[in-house]
């Protein structure tokens, strides 16, 4: 027993210095981490997109440390910078194998143009593309370099779109599923999979026409860029698959050769003692991400499904993933009182959430433009159900040309899994007091007729509030609305067509718009107003360190703050060691 006491208080002492202690050594770990040295006096970049992309850079307190935290805006501003920084020499991308998001695609070849555009050359270099979802995106995004290299004995599978959709009606027929669902309408086919054993005809019509719009982009775009007949290119792309010589030979390409020689290539041309540069090295030693105090720009970030309540009580090593109302509104109404904050751009990729959480965030919005800031929306991969709800009644908007948005609808349901689990020998029993709704959503049984009634008034309700805010911010009729709503969705060059968006571009062309509006002439100054950063910055401020040491500092505080640790560290502080005839006792208050 003695010696379990001793045992015991040692590592009760061991866990206080190692929750105390772990943090600041984690903080050096970080600060050192953020150094990556000086800059050499030629340098060129190499940005590798083979891992997955976010649209923005994750919010969490942790997030990003240890590991690579590219982001296209992260991207995008870096690739500014470089272009005026006289040591960066050339840039160097590394391609992924398969298919890239349409919208990142879209906003990353802006970019790279417009890095081009100050002289400083551009190599791609792909391993080989192979057909996995939109994998002409990753070729159009190649084409916008001044070469794009192949690997020898690589494969080009560029020969066009491919979407496969999972249908679970015949297993859930089988095993006693029920799906009972409501859509509005019939274009509205998220839940789709679960509802039917194939396409209807509505899913295979909107499915079709979003592709066949995103392939005509991508390989419109590619011809402009490659300098090359549009039709040309989509028959001799659509004649594949090739080898690697075989694509050049098609001029689809311009050289197959291995890596190292690309490298060698720019590094010849950057001029002697130039040195290979990762661009996510060169991003944190520029401070890429805008950190200004004041600016006439505001730039509110978001990014996720969109869900009612704020994001205090998340962990700080989690990146996030979800748009929280609160905390985005306060970011809208934080801008709107800010007397140097003249416009705001709202850069937004979401596919959807909560119809409650999106319209408070639209009220946000109208605050913002009642305080007389025009609100410019620059939406990313996805702006569509409640992500465009919440941009219906901008001052402006502005999509990528194949950002997926529209899809003005609603559905709501539930699974109704009683008889399937009965074949399991479990009996779902249910009680409820109160009305016939009250327990509508029991997993054991589908709506009753009046349940059923009563949900799809409410999905009626959701719907006609969706088309009223979209008819009042597009101008547009309420007529005209339903007529292109029914939970369609579209591509950013389809919705300019159709009025729910004012322009086809990318994020410096909604800052461009936001200016214009706003009256504002000369250097936008951009100022960063997006939600969840505040504690970190705060923490930067008080201690004057680096972001990445802020955020090792806040996540320590998370964890010391979290009721578990803080009863261990309770039992530490209030442990009581004494000698008792040679031996060690703890206090009996504390042994459980």
């Amino acid at each position: 027993m003695k010696q379990f006491l001793i045992t015991a208080a040692g590592v009760f002492a061991g866990l206080l210095i190692f929750l105390i202690g772990v943090p600041f050594v984690l903080v050096a770990m970080a600060a050192n981490a953020a150094s990556p040295g000086p800059l050499p006096a030629r340098a060129v970049l190499q940005l590798d997109l083979r891992d997955p992309i976010t649209d923005q850079s994750p919010q969490g307190p942790l997030a990003g440390i240890g590991r690579r935290s590219l982001s296209v805006m992260s991207i995008i501003e870096t690739l500014r910078r470089a272009e005026d920084d006289e040591r960066v020499k050339g840039l160097l991308i590394r391609l992924p194998e398969d298919g890239m998001e349409p919208g990142v695609a879209d906003e990353l070849r802006l970019a790279i143009k417009h890095f081009r555009a100050s002289g400083k050359p551009v190599i791609a270099f792909s391993q080989g593309l192979y057909p996995s979802g939109a994998v002409t995106a990753t070729y159009m995004l190649g084409a916008s370099a001044d070469q794009l290299w192949l690997q020898p004995g690589a494969s080009f599978q560029v020969t066009g779109i491919s979407n496969e959709d999972m249908f679970f009606k015949r297993a859930f027929d089988k095993y006693g599923v029920k799906a009972d669902y409501e859509q509005r309408y019939e274009f509205k086919n998220a839940v789709n999979g679960y509802l039917y054993d194939d396409y209807t005809p509505a899913h295979r019509q909107a499915e079709l026409s979003w592709m066949g719009s995103v392939y005509a982009t991508d390989v419109g775009a590619a011809a402009a860029d490659r300098k090359l007949d549009p039709a040309a290119l989509k028959s001799s792309l659509e004649a594949g698959p090739y080898l690697a010589d075989e694509a050049q030979a098609h001029h689809l390409v311009d050289r197959v050769a291995q890596l190292h020689e690309a490298q060698n290539d720019l590094l010849k041309r950057a001029g002697a003692d130039a040195e290979l540069i990762d661009f996510d090295d060169f991003a944190r030693s520029r401070h890429a991400r805008s950190q200004a105090a004041s600016g006439n720009i505001a730039v509110i970030e978001a990014e996720g499904d969109i869900v009612t309540g704020a994001d205090g009580a998340r962990s700080p090593f989690s990146g996030g993933s979800s748009i929280h109302s609160d905390d985005l509104s306060d970011a809208f109404y934080q801008a709107a009182k800010a007397k140097d904050v003249k416009a705001i751009v709202f850069r937004l990729d979401s596919p959807g959430g909560s119809d409650t959480a999106s319209e408070q965030i639209l009220d946000a919005v109208r605050a913002a433009k009642a305080a007389g800031k025009p609100v410019v929306v620059s939406m990313g991969t996805y702006g569509a159900s409640g992500g465009y709800w919440v941009a219906s009644e901008a001052s402006a908007i502005v999509a990528e040309p194949s950002t997926l948005t529209g899809s003005i609808g609603v559905y709501g349901g539930k699974f109704a899994v009683g008889e399937a689990l009965g074949k399991f020998g479990v009996d779902a029993r249910h009680l409820s007091v109160g009305g016939p709704y009250a327990d509508a959503f029991s997993l054991g049984q589908e709506f009753t007729p009046a349940q059923r009634a009563a949900l799809s008034r409410w999905m009626d309700h959701i719907y006609d509030n969706f088309v009223a805010r979209v008819a009042e911010g597009r101008k547009l009729s309420p007529d005209r609305v339903r007529e292109i709503a029914k939970g369609h969705v579209w591509t950013g060059v389809q919705a300019k067509d159709l009025g729910l968006v004012d322009q086809v571009g990318g994020f410096y062309d909604a800052v461009a718009k936001a200016q214009s509006l706003a009256g504002l002439s000369g250097e936008p100054h951009l100022r960063r107003m997006t939600p969840n950063a505040s504690a970190v910055e705060a923490i930067q401020k008080l201690l004057g360190v680096s972001a990445t040491s802020a955020k090792t500092l806040a996540a320590a505080a998370w964890v010391l703050g979290d009721p578990r640790a803080q009863g261990i560290l309770d039992q530490v502080a209030e442990t009581r060691v004494r000698a008792n005839g040679g031996g060690m006792v703890l206090s009996p208050d504390r042994l459980h």
